[in-house]
């Protein structure tokens, strides 16, 4: 019986020291600065054990003090920890690193490389370091963020991905308007497209297509394994873009995830084509679904699914890969846990909704469970076994990338990241003025935060131009009693090849200068006239919905 080993296994979690800043006997939440402090620690342990022992290959082996290439041979670790030295403050370790990777990162080798790790890694990785780099000191060239050494990185990382795209809409877009080459945005597109045009008639995705022929190979659907990227890119895509389409269709899934999978808040696996429970277990990569629940606003129920997640870290120190439900244990030979980010990701996302502090605790825990069980002399270790703690050699880039990121900005409450708008940077453009750093930063699902007023920097259209014009002369109009001109306003649906020409009305033609032009369905350089889909208020990132 399983339920007997339930008992001393939940000792180990409960046993575990309490420190300086955990919750007192007066249920008083966990001292933020003294884990912000802890977390800061965590960081430079595994980052100067990387540097020492590790670098230029991917990632530490911290059992062995030394490294090895994973997913190609491109210092994945370095990228992947050059914005969390930013959000932690090192500015001076910032600038050596682009430095460094200026001078030795070279995307012309012939290596295996996963598609997927290297577009989230390493694309979105510089870029986000790219559109970071002035305020972390970096001098930048004339142009930026239009141009620069990260960028052009970037891009040609990119290009050898083209040919295996996947639901890359956050890297690819971001690309796309900031080079002015539409083709990373179409192609990341029509990924998306094709499987929304994949669903079942009772609207839910495998896990795994073929895609030469277009059939599903593993038909189980839920919010996991293979699908969980395409879930949280549908909302952080139409987030970035301002995409109404996007949410739509992501608010279509969830409508169907949560007739078929969801059984008291947890979320199981099911036949796709019938709805049927073909899986009863909770992976642990789920548990981004509650962070991404709120950014739609559906906090009450992000917030019971997360708690029903907790229990299982409570349970274990730790979320096991795979967990049986109906069993309350875990799965066989998916025991461990390779220190992934995804609740704590979940947590730091509710706290800045809720407030709560039950989230601060669960930071609380994964700082003393972590240090506890995975610290080594060279690092920190995957857990190979949740239930007697064995450890496995290896310590992956998201540890650096995600996992301490994540919970630094949980107990961080002023960072840069958290901006609410009251502070931003003016900065002056081949295309004009743009306003950078103003908040509602979009982390991609490597935890790279890119920042969206980013993407109207280096895409100024003409007749985006004239529209705003025209809104301000219609402004001054209306003030004096004059209304002459009719208003205008872009849609702000997704980017595709107009039905036919358009032109922006009004009651003249001013001065005959301006001649009827053929456009495209584009995001308007200002989107305040009118809220984009279902939204009232988007705020740090977040939207809420009319229904919330």
């Amino acid at each position: 019986m399983p339920f007997r080993l339930l008992a001393p296994l939940g000792l180990l979690c409960l046993l575990l020291p309490l420190h300086r800043g955990a919750p007192g006997p007066d249920g008083s939440a966990p001292d933020p600065a003294h884990y912000r402090e802890r977390v800061k620690a965590m960081f430079y342990h595994a980052y100067d054990s990387y540097l020492e022992n590790a670098f230029p290959y991917d990632e530490l082996r911290p059992l062995t003090c030394d490294g090895h290439d994973t997913w190609g041979s491109f210092s994945l670790t370095l990228i992947d920890a050059l914005d969390t030295l930013l959000i932690l403050g090192n500015v001076s370790e910032f600038q050596r690193v682009v430095e460094v990777l200026q001078d030795n990162l070279d995307f012309d080798i012939d290596v295996n490389a996963s598609v997927f790790e290297t577009n989230i890694r390493v694309v979105g990785g510089l870029l986000s370091a790219h559109l970071l780099s002035k305020k972390a000191g970096v001098e930048v060239e004339a142009g930026w963020p239009c141009a620069g050494p990260l960028l052009s990185m970037a891009e040609e990382a990119a290009r050898k991905l083209l040919p295996g795209i996947g639901t890359f809409i956050v890297e690819f877009a971001t690309l796309s308007s900031l080079t002015g080459d539409p083709v990373f945005e179409d192609v990341a597109r029509v990924a998306l497209m094709r499987l929304w045009e994949s669903r079942s008639d009772i609207g839910l995705v495998g896990n795994h297509i073929d895609v030469l022929t277009g059939k599903w190979v593993a038909q189980d659907a839920g919010i996991g394994a293979g699908v969980d990227s395409y879930f949280e890119y549908l909302v952080k895509g139409a987030i970035l873009l301002q995409d109404k389409k996007l949410m739509a269709m992501f608010l279509e899934y969830n409508k169907a995830i949560r007739n078929y999978t969801r059984f008291d808040d947890w979320y199981l696996w099911v036949q796709m084509y019938k709805g049927t429970v073909s899986m009863p277990v909770f992976q642990s990569l789920e548990a981004y679904w509650p962070g991404l629940q709120s950014l739609i606003g559906d906090i009450d129920n992000a917030m019971r699914t997360f708690l029903n997640y907790y229990t299982v870290w409570k349970q274990f120190g730790g979320l096991p890969e795979f967990y049986n439900i109906p069993q309350g244990y875990t799965v066989e030979k998916r025991e461990g846990y390779p220190l992934r980010p995804e609740l704590i990701e979940s947590a730091m996302y509710l706290y800045r909704a809720t407030g709560d502090p039950t989230l601060l605790e669960l930071g609380r825990d994964a700082v003393e469970s972590i240090e506890k069980i995975s610290k080594v002399e060279c690092g920190f270790a995957t857990i190979k076994d949740l239930r007697d703690h064995k450890l496995d050699n290896r310590m992956e880039s998201f540890f650096l990338a995600e996992t301490v990121k994540y919970l630094y900005l949980l107990f961080d409450p002023t960072n840069f990241i958290h901006n609410n708008g009251s502070t931003f940077d003016a900065v002056i453009t081949p295309y004009g003025e743009c306003i950078l750093g103003a908040g509602g930063y979009i982390f991609n699902t490597e935890a790279h935060p890119i920042d969206p007023a980013a993407l109207h920097c280096c895409r100024r259209l003409k007749e985006e131009q004239w529209e705003v014009e025209d809104l301000m002369k219609e402004f001054y109009s209306l003030k004096q009693g004059k209304s002459r001109f009719q208003k205008t306003t872009m849609s702000s649906g997704p980017w595709k090849p107009p039905a036919g020409p358009g032109t922006f009305s009004s009651a003249e033609n001013h001065d005959g200068v301006r001649e009827k032009k053929p456009t495209k369905q584009r995001i308007p350089l200002l989107s305040c006239p009118s809220q984009p889909f279902t939204s009232k208020l988007a705020l740090l990132g977040q939207v809420f919905l009319d229904s919330s």
